[in-house]
């Protein structure tokens, strides 16, 4: 029974998943492309990828410790 219920619970939530993608605005292939570009574009001065991160304001490189003895 118990595997019964989570079958159902399942097919309910991909049930759930179906409708709300089939009630979204659709766009064509090449507009979402064309708006993606032009995102990236307007964007690429902030882009890290292109211009890097300072170091000082990079939180994912790990700290260095200087110790004076």
């Amino acid at each position: 029974q118990p595997n019964l219920i989570a079958k159902r619970a399942r097919k309910r939530t991909t049930n759930e998943q179906l409708k709300l993608e089939a009630n979204m605005e659709k766009i064509k292939v090449f507009q979402a492309a064309a708006e993606l570009q032009e995102y990236c574009m307007q964007n690429v001065c902030r882009d890290a990828l292109l211009v890097g991160i300072p170091a000082r304001s990079n939180r994912f490189q790990k700290p260095r410790f200087c110790a004076l003895s």
